[in-house]
């Protein structure tokens, strides 16, 4: 009862926030406002090389079994950088999601020791319980969004007090002062060990998120809802279909189905997001609310924008299995020196008329 009223009180001071601004605020941004593309992004181990004294797991460390040397995070560093400026398409993103980081630091030093510092994006992060120690987070731009609040959202098993794994990210944005989007940030379970063995774990992950989305728009039944992650597993996957209750737009039958945007490769730019042995899979999802797919003012979910993006310096040549497959930084204990082992994924949003 004390969680679900510590949720309860964060969401209304959110609407507080809303409500004050709605009636504080002077300046009232056109529909010409730019397009935000919102980016998510499993970057593969973005640790610093620093000892974690608080945990067991410490493999990305100078000494540890990775290896992880100071010129090759200076390198990882420079990668994320070059994805994120080739993504924007020359106007870097207003919010990226990540995954696989280990900590804020690594992020505010993207921020501030790369050329995308001239761009005023802020960083959301915080710490879980996951063994490795890696983190979901964003990064959003301050001339585009307003952060208004954000939480950690603990997907915790009252069966096993035992299991832990990475929290949600939650966190509502102002919109050019007209506007709010919230965003949740996933990267659920894995499926080591075996996908039928992990599939529970998944699917605690899909109700927990629901639960706190339901908990949204029973307080805000018209919420732009964002969400993106690394769920490890597909969009036909019964975590995704029966515990987030996510569709294709042609699919949608309830009133509280979410859109999602990534069920058919086809449409998406490329196979997948990553690459098993032979086969490409997506396992990053955007996934959003009706009322941000239809809106009538406001921001609106651009037809035809969800993208994987497949830049050739992201992928190499597959001499095994043939085609292409993913230049990735690390195969097992292996430095490859690439990028990541997933594809990022993108969504654009824009402006229409005021009503």
């Amino acid at each position: 009862m004390a969680k679900r009223i510590a949720s309860i009180n964060f969401l209304t001071s959110i609407f507080l926030f809303l409500f004050i601004n709605f009636f504080l605020c002077d300046q009232v941004f056109a529909q010409t406002e730019k397009p935000l593309r919102f980016v998510f992004y499993n970057v593969e181990n973005f640790f610093d090389t620093q000892v974690d004294s608080t945990r067991e797991y410490n493999a990305f460390t100078p000494d540890g079994d990775q290896r992880w040397t100071f010129s090759r995070y200076i390198a990882k560093r420079a990668n994320l950088f070059k994805t994120i400026v080739a993504i924007g398409e020359g106007e870097p993103p207003a919010l990226i999601g990540f995954c696989e980081v280990e900590n804020e630091f690594v992020l505010n030093d993207l921020i501030n020791r790369t050329p995308i510092k001239q761009f005023d994006y802020q960083v959301v992060h915080y710490e879980s319980k996951d063994r490795r120690g890696i983190d979901v987070a964003l990064m959003y731009r301050k001339s585009y969004l307003t952060l208004i609040g954000s939480e950690a959202i603990v997907v915790a098993d009252p069966k096993d007090p035992a299991f832990v794994t990475r929290d949600i990210l939650f966190a509502a944005f102002l919109a050019g002062q007209t506007d709010t989007i919230y965003t949740y940030v996933n990267h659920w379970p894995s499926r080591y060990g075996g996908q039928l063995e992990s599939v529970e774990r998944r699917m605690l992950a899909a109700l927990t998120l629901r639960k706190h989305i339901d908990s949204l728009v029973n307080v805000h039944p018209q919420a732009k809802i964002v969400i993106m992650g690394d769920l490890n597993d597909t969009p036909q996957d019964d975590s995704i279909l029966n515990g987030l209750r996510a569709f294709a737009p042609s699919n949608i039958s309830r009133p509280d189905d979410l859109v999602h945007l990534f069920t058919s490769a086809a449409e998406l730019g490329y196979e997948g997001t990553i690459k098993y042995l032979h086969s490409w899979q997506i396992f990053d999802h955007m996934i959003v609310t009706k009322s941000l797919f239809n809106a009538k003012s406001g921001l609106q979910y651009k037809q035809g924008s969800a993208r994987i993006f497949s830049s050739p310096f992201l992928l190499m040549d597959d001499e095994r299995y043939l085609g292409k497959k993913l230049n990735r930084t690390f195969s097992g204990p292996t430095y490859l020196g690439g990028v990541s082992d997933h594809l990022p994924v993108y969504i654009d949003l824009h402006w229409i008329d005021q009503p």
